[in-house]
């Protein structure tokens, strides 16, 4: 069958679509499980549920603002007023306006017969926050959601059928947010290389992978001593978000929003790795990896010599054995990914008899995300100069 120019930007519609309807089934379930905490008396899971979707729709609108606020005058040129826009980040609603209009640009170019190059640039460019606002969203409200309805199971030793709901409705906001954003770096590339199949779902296994684990022990860990969790991640976040800041991060228009993006990286490692720096960061990573795998050990090392166990029923050997086996598989898939699926691209123009090369003018006077451009540079490994390589075609491994 040939390949029709609108295949790809129907399949960008459909994927947007996708992840909208994602979101808004991700917030129902808080919601849901919010209203029935409440209803059965337990107002403290209330209250921590509803402070962990505040806190995050809060961070999620700031970033929204500054960014629209820090892009070219001349760029949204249909979006409503100053005023309006404020007003709707204010009442939290900017990061579902940025999903409208994404769909709204999707199917504009889905539309046309020969999609314009600036159309099809704009609509990469309003994917590619959505994409990163997704992301964010994900590690300061799904993820803490996820650990905190594990930590209730496993310490009232009984599920109900909201909170299952919750659970599979969190594994698949992060799935999806973490695919959506590796799919959506690949879009800075100039190269574009396409998102294989079996990329994908290799890059989505070991994220998952790797990140279960780390949720469940500290979901266990919030379950035997829920006085001093907040107490672990602050003394885990402020470590992290030292190492993040002597990275040197440029990634906002401003310092003081530069710090929230910081904090917000701080959370991130606390659950996952996350690329800040461009370099060789292999090393980063491992560092990173150990960190986070001797923390976790600590964890269940704590509950161990405290005599301190769940209620009967709650299988806990057989999930920490689950979970041990889940970290190993995932750090296996994450090192075939990075030896034989992770591309490698130019970003530095060829100059040859004075051309640009895949830089063209064309290209460069078209809408480009700067901000998730440098995170792309940041995450994906520049090939050497042939001529320098002596021909081996080496590349720097960026993880």
């Amino acid at each position: 069958m040939p390949w029709s120019p609108r295949a790809a930007p129907l399949w960008d519609l459909v994927l947007g679509v996708l992840g909208t309807a994602a979101f808004l089934l991700d917030l129902g379930t808080d919601l849901w499980a919010f209203v029935q905490y409440v209803l059965s008396g337990r107002y403290l899971w209330a209250a921590l549920v509803l402070a962990l979707l505040l806190l995050a729709s809060v961070a999620l609108q700031f970033f929204s603002w500054v960014w629209l606020r820090a892009d070219p005058a001349d760029l949204h040129g249909s979006q409503p007023s100053g005023r309006c826009l404020a007003l709707l980040h204010l009442l939290q609603l900017g990061y579902l306006y940025r999903c409208v209009t994404g769909l709204q640009q999707g199917l504009l170019v889905w539309r046309q017969e020969v999609p314009s190059e600036f159309d099809m640039a704009y609509a990469d460019f309003l994917s590619l926050d959505i994409s990163m606002l997704r992301l964010f969203e994900t590690f300061l409200e799904t993820t803490p959601q996820l650990t905190l309805v594990l930590a209730i199971v496993l310490q009232s030793g009984q599920a109900e059928y909201y909170q299952w709901l919750g659970i599979c409705t969190s594994f698949l906001g992060i799935s999806w947010a973490l695919l959506d954003y590796h799919r959506a770096l690949r879009t800075c590339l100039p190269s574009k290389p396409l998102l294989g199949l079996g990329s994908s779902v290799v890059y989505f296994l070991w994220n998952l992978l790797l990140l279960w684990p780390r949720v469940l022990v500290v979901a266990l860990f919030s379950a035997l001593f829920p006085r001093y969790v907040a107490l672990h991640f602050l003394g885990l976040w402020l470590v992290l978000l030292l190492w993040v800041w002597l990275q040197g991060t440029n990634f906002m228009p401003d310092p003081c929003s530069e710090w929230l993006y910081r904090a917000t990286v701080a959370t991130i490692l606390y659950f996952s790795w996350f690329n800040v720096a461009e370099g060789h960061t292999r090393g980063r990573a491992t560092i990173h990896l150990v960190f986070l795998l001797s923390d976790s050990c600590l964890l269940v090392v704590t509950w161990v010599t405290h005599n301190t166990w769940l209620p009967r029923g709650i299988p806990l050997q057989m999930l920490l054995s689950v979970g041990a086996s889940s970290f190993l598989l995932g750090l296996v898939l994450r090192l075939v990914y990075y030896r034989w699926l992770h591309p490698s691209c130019r970003w530095e123009p060829d100059q040859v008899d004075g051309a640009r090369g895949l830089l063209s003018l064309e290209w460069c006077q078209l809408p480009q995300n700067r901000r998730m451009n440098q995170l792309a540079q940041n995450f994906f490994p520049k090939a050497k100069d042939e001529t320098v390589s002596s021909g081996k075609g080496e590349v720097n491994g960026v993880i």
